[in-house]
């Protein structure tokens, strides 16, 4: 081997340096081993990047978190992160499915309620042990989808229309074929209480943004980082890989975590092939391919949340900050391709729709789906993926273990979701490499 070969190979490689690889960076480097980040990006922190935008620090990707997420809260404790809350919303607009409503949001909260009690009853039913999803047999109730549930439900056609609409924002994507168990997963986390989970989605941020707590992790570890590394190849064999950028460059390593996007495993070749089972989740993808937008509007307003139509290319809007004569207010839509978040006009078409007497002066976003390195938002699930899909991504692929919020047995689609997978990978690496007793 020659000395360029030697100057490329690491105990082992992780591609990606979003909250999951960052972890597992961080987690085998303090198991003794040589680390190498491969991340195609020029920055950390995967589908989270605070930037600045709009003349302040903003949230573009992932944002939340809370202390039912017992990963991200031991990582925020460890570094001594605190929490920014986001403002208790007073005022309350929606779409009741035929007319515009308006309201406080503690009246928008009670005519969720009831249909969200009865809708994710069964959640610790479903999944007595959350953090273990796979540990009781969800077959049938995986094959269910989220719309057919909801259609289901002995409710008024104005409730069932913001329950859709709800969930639509949940799940970041149209939810004909939501998975109804991913629905019952999050809530069981949090104990069975949908407004604790709906607490847990969207009222603390971390103090100095989602950088604050990955620059920590990047600072925690000597891992070798190499940025604008977009790995198209790995090739393995039974004591090896060989992981390949598009410039040509090979590094090799005993194993090798995977962190990227379910969306985007198509993007590498591999040798041998994945597994059926993994090929076929990845073509299948996942059900998160909205949109989010930041945009301002004139004049400083009391704290307010918006619930549109399940359909409307922006069907929820909430306030967050209040600065210089205007409101930053964050929005979100099902469909990536339906609104551009830099088009000012567009957006204000669609606030006219709840909002009627805001102004926008200027809106941005970030267009995840079609960031090849993304393509997708948060990961949600369609039906059939926990039971059919999801064992399949969590075993060794030979050298190679994936990870990543897509994969987490809790809070998948979440920073906390990331960081566990992250941490469970290290470690299988880890055990699988120390020597066999004598």
């Amino acid at each position: 081997m020659s000395d360029t070969d030697m100057a490329q190979s690491y105990d082992t490689i992780v591609v990606g340096a979003g909250f999951a690889g960052l972890t597992a960076a961080r987690e085998l480097s303090r198991g003794g081993q040589s680390v190498l980040v491969l991340e195609a990006r020029d920055r950390i922190g995967g589908r989270t990047w605070l930037d600045r935008r709009l003349g302040m620090e903003l949230e573009l990707g992932g944002t939340w978190v809370h202390w039912t997420q017992p990963h991200v809260w031991a990582e925020l404790s460890r570094y001594g992160i605190g929490l920014a809350p986001s403002p208790v919303p007073e005022n309350a607009y929606w779409w009741d499915g035929s007319k515009l409503a308006a309201g406080s949001a503690d009246e928008l909260l009670e005519l969720l309620d009831e249909p969200n009690q009865v809708l994710t009853a069964s959640s610790r039913e479903v999944f007595p042990q959350p953090f273990r999803p796979l540990s009781t047999s969800v077959g049938e109730a995986d094959s269910r989808s989220l719309a057919d549930e909801i259609a289901a439900l002995p409710i008024s056609a104005e409730r069932r229309a913001l329950l859709e609409s709800f969930w639509t924002l949940n799940f970041n994507g149209n939810i004909a074929d939501a998975a109804f168990t991913q629905a019952l997963r999050w809530v069981s986390l949090t104990n069975g209480d949908w407004k604790v989970n709906f607490e847990a989605c969207a009222t603390y941020k971390i103090a100095g943004g989602t950088r604050a707590l990955a620059e920590a992790i990047l600072q925690d570890t000597p891992a070798d980082f190499v940025f604008g590394a977009d790995v198209r190849d790995i090739t393995q064999d039974q004591s090896s890989a060989v992981v390949t950028t598009v410039d040509g460059t090979d590094y090799s390593a005993r194993d090798v975590i995977l962190t990227v996007p379910l969306q985007t495993l198509s993007r590498i070749h591999f040798e041998p092939a994945l597994p059926q089972p993994v090929s076929m989740a990845a073509d299948r993808g996942q059900l998160g391919l909205g949109v989010k937008a930041w945009f301002t509007v004139e004049g400083e307003h009391r704290p307010f949340v918006a619930l549109g139509g399940s359909d409307w290319p922006l069907n929820f809007f909430q306030s967050e900050y209040v600065r210089d004569g205007l409101t930053y207010v964050i929005g979100f839509g099902p469909d990536a391709s339906a609104l551009d978040p830099n088009d000012p006009e567009a957006v204000q078409r669609v606030l006219n729709r709840l909002v009627p007497d805001l102004r926008v002066t200027a809106s941005v976003g970030h267009d995840w789906v079609g960031d090849e390195f993304s393509k997708e938002t948060w990961p949600m699930h369609r039906t059939g993926y926990l039971s059919g899909s999801l064992p399949a991504l969590q075993q060794p692929l030979g050298r190679i273990r994936l990870a990543g919020s897509d994969i987490a047995d809790g809070w998948g689609g979440f920073i906390d979701g990331a960081i566990e997978s992250g941490l469970k990978a290290a470690h299988g690496v880890l055990t699988a490499s120390r020597p066999v007793a004598a």
